[in-house]
């Protein structure tokens, strides 16, 4: 008995000194676990304490891209020209190489054939040392530049109003889509559109049914939807026009609207599609060719106006992206103010982009005069320079996009937009 119970004794001990083995050895290994973890969080601190942030990185390169400008080359990028090419030539490459615009927006007459476009645009990418902008109008309805290309299906699409009447975010989402995988099998980067304008005014001729809708939620949620589709197909979209052309009964191509309306009517309004734009991002926006006197107090039309556009779009709202004219050839503004005028007007007012000028040469020339005699500064011009290289890297305008000519005319974006025709009946 006594034998059995000293056995059993032994065994109880071992045991016992067998856990506690057991619970050192535990002990070491989660002690070193924890050293372990406690270095690799300190490892990774260093690690994202030594890596700049690639926004940073981006801000370091544009600046020193900036430094290495000289004044004329800055100014150039402020320039969004048109052409009447349809093929690219001597005359061409000397204008741009001698202007060396931020981009060019093409039209309906440069677009002949797809091989002979695409040839067009790639060739007036090559000519540019800095990414350029191929900008083009394709909303829609009746403002679309590529619709009538002969050898290749481009979709037509319906009339944006068309469009907001389905009230299908989706479904508009998918219609950017459409038309940013057409454009970008061109070459193109940027599409002038989505219109924000809320179609409020019947007798509306200019705007009409280009718009989303006749009011401020349904442009809201059908428009960004829009913008978002073409974004993620990698086209810049640009939303127009500031602040709001939907409620005039004349045409800003023939004459200077005038909306009577104060700021605090437009906030309630016109206005809400921007600010909704705004607080999701918008890289770009346009402005419009109309007066505002309850606002400005005169009839400066917007595209001109310090008020509204550093005041109101900038102070106000917000808006840190890039700011483009509508085309200054535009008889509102032709009319009535020289080139002159109009680069000191909008440049002091915050614009970055003047699109179309009718001389770019002389537009440079009479930009570099305004900074030499100090009616704009240079860092003015640094401001806008900065942003606009900005919105080209961040969107790799650098980098060598695949050009897909299957991506036009698929059964996809047949189907797509037969869902609109459907919904209105057609």
């Amino acid at each position: 008995m006594k034998k059995t119970i000293y056995i059993v004794g032994i065994i109880i001990v071992m045991l016992v000194i067998g856990m506690i083995v057991v619970n050192i050895i535990n002990n070491n290994k989660d002690n070193q676990e924890v050293q372990n973890n406690e270095n690799d969080i300190i490892d990774e601190d260093i690690n994202i304490e030594s890596r700049p942030k690639e926004e940073e990185i981006l801000n370091k390169e544009i600046e020193d891209k900036i430094n290495s400008m000289t004044l004329r080359e800055k100014i150039g990028q402020m320039l969004i020209i048109s052409t009447e090419k349809t093929e690219y030539d001597e005359e061409l490459d000397a204008l741009l190489k001698e202007v060396k615009p931020s981009g060019v927006v093409l039209f309906s007459y440069n677009v002949t054939i797809y091989d002979k476009t695409v040839e067009l645009i790639s060739k007036m990418k090559d000519s540019a040392t800095i990414p350029m902008l191929i900008g083009i109008d394709q909303e829609g309805g009746r403002v679309q530049r590529i619709k009538n290309i002969p050898d290749v299906n481009v979709i037509n699409i319906p009339e944006m109003l068309e469009l907001g009447k389905t009230k299908d975010k989706e479904l508009a989402y998918d219609v950017g889509r459409v038309v940013a995988k057409e454009i970008a099998a061109f070459g193109i980067n940027l599409d002038f559109a989505p219109v924000l304008d809320i179609f409020s005014n019947p007798n509306n001729t200019v705007i009409g049914n280009r718009a989303f809708g006749t009011d401020a939620q349904t442009v809201i949620d059908m428009a960004l939807s829009f913008a978002n589709g073409m974004e993620n197909e990698g086209i810049i979209p640009v939303y127009k026009h500031f602040p709001g052309h939907g409620d005039t009964d004349s045409d800003s191509h023939v004459e200077l609207p005038v909306i009577t309306k104060t700021k605090e009517e437009l906030l309630e309004k016109e206005l809400l599609p921007f600010k909704e734009a705004i607080e999701n991002d918008a890289q770009m926006i346009m402005t419009a060719h109309i007066a505002l006197p309850s606002i400005t107090g005169d009839y400066t039309p917007a595209t001109l106006s310090k008020t509204i556009i550093n005041d109101l779009l900038r102070e106000e709202l917000g808006f840190k992206g890039v700011v483009s004219t509508d085309a200054v050839n535009m008889k509102a503004i032709a009319d009535n103010y020289t080139i002159e005028e109009v680069c000191r007007y909008s440049i002091n007012a915050g614009v970055d982009i003047i699109l179309m000028p009718e001389d770019p040469k002389a537009t440079i020339d009479t930009i570099e005069k305004l900074v030499t005699n100090g009616t704009i500064t240079e860092d003015r011009i640094d401001e806008s320079v900065k942003r606009i290289l900005t919105l080209k890297y961040k969107n790799k305008l650098d980098e060598p996009k695949e050009l897909n000519k299957e991506n036009i005319g698929t059964q996809e974006s047949i189907d797509i937009i037969n869902k609109i025709n459907t919904a209105s009946g057609e």
